[in-house]
């Protein structure tokens, strides 16, 4: 069933209409199923996530894997069949956005716990002038990268962040990006390859992604949280 009834999103800045790409479309291999349709406090994962988009944009284009198309009809704007990558199922996404569009926001529907203040801050970073904005955490682990030979190197973590979703793109920066049809592990790098501009906004701890059942159990406990908080979502 769907999450609730359509809602048009907020008012942006003049000229500005926002729509949202929510990427459901994952085999969940680490998971062992598809883990953005699993029960997530009374709701399915991918719910949680289209709510908040709902509350930031516009619209909402949902991608979902091909066999579940008609059973997830009616809980977007648009619900869309995804490729066999993400970069491909994103730009299924894309060519469900209407064309007066001229801020994308791209969600991984697996991070069920976005707040709208990080979507706000993404969408105004474009607003802003930016060509892609990203909501980043700083790295708390030392990480290391290994080399050809074996050799472990360690990098320098004051420089390292760590990236999120929701990201946000100026509709012609995102769609000249996905143009080439190539493929990157998230929709800034091939802003970036192109030349684009690209900014941080800050991203929340609490933006976990489910990849393991235990992550699933952790976002629950993360809504609850926020519940007994008064924060809601």
């Amino acid at each position: 069933m769907p999450s609730g009834p359509l809602e048009a999103g907020p008012p942006l800045s003049p000229g500005t209409t926002a729509w949202a790409v929510v990427v459901a479309g994952g085999s969940g291999t680490r998971f062992g199923g598809h883990k953005q349709f699993m029960m997530l406090a009374g709701r399915e994962v991918v719910d949680w996530s289209v709510e908040v988009a709902r509350k930031a944009c516009a619209g909402v284009v949902l991608v979902v894997p091909s066999e579940v198309v008609g059973k997830y009809s009616g809980r977007a704007e648009a619900v869309v069949a995804g490729g066999p990558t993400r970069a491909g199922s994103v730009r299924a996404g894309l060519r469900a956005v209407p064309p007066q569009a001229s801020v994308i926001v791209v969600h991984d529907a697996a991070r069920p716990l976005s707040s709208p203040q990080m979507w706000a801050s993404a969408i105004a970073a474009i607003e802003a002038g930016a060509d892609a904005a990203v909501p980043c955490v700083p790295v708390s682990d030392t990480i290391k990268q290994r080399q050809d030979d074996g050799r472990l190197v360690t990098l320098e973590r004051a420089r390292l962040l760590a990236v999120q979703t929701p990201q946000a793109f100026s509709a012609a920066a995102l769609r000249a990006a996905h143009a080439g049809g190539g493929e990157a592990t998230d929709d800034a790098a091939l802003v970036e390859a192109m030349g684009g501009r690209v900014v941080s906004v800050a991203g929340e701890a609490s933006n976990i992604k489910v990849t393991a059942p235990v992550d699933l159990a952790l976002a629950e406990t993360l809504l609850a949280v926020q519940v007994a908080a008064g924060g809601g979502r």
